[in-house]
């Protein structure tokens, strides 16, 4: 599985309905499962960005899926950051000439 770092940002139609984030973020979470993602953490945050998640999917089509799926329901915009364990990075570290 491949790991992500999703930032998000409250648009104005969902700070507007910030009161059923919980139940939003719930059902946010379900998609990502039965597209065969997994939330490993997920934080309300203060700052540039008001959510991040982390979570692991398959593949980039998955996660990018995903992001449309959420970005097209109008609470949050996304930007979406693949990620590599040290183990990964030292792999890709290695092909290098």
């Amino acid at each position: 599985m491949n790991t992500y770092i999703t930032l998000m940002k409250l648009t104005d139609q969902g700070a507007k309905d910030l009161k059923t984030a919980p139940k939003r973020i719930e059902d946010g979470l379900k998609m990502f499962e039965k597209m065969g993602g997994k939330l490993i953490c997920f934080y309300a945050t203060m700052g540039e960005y008001d959510y991040i998640g982390i979570g692991e999917a398959p593949n980039d089509e998955v996660t990018t899926a995903f992001n449309i799926a959420l970005s097209t329901l109008g609470s949050v915009r996304t930007t979406t950051i693949k990620a590599f364990t040290i183990t990964e990075f030292g792999d890709i570290i290695k092909k290098l000439p």
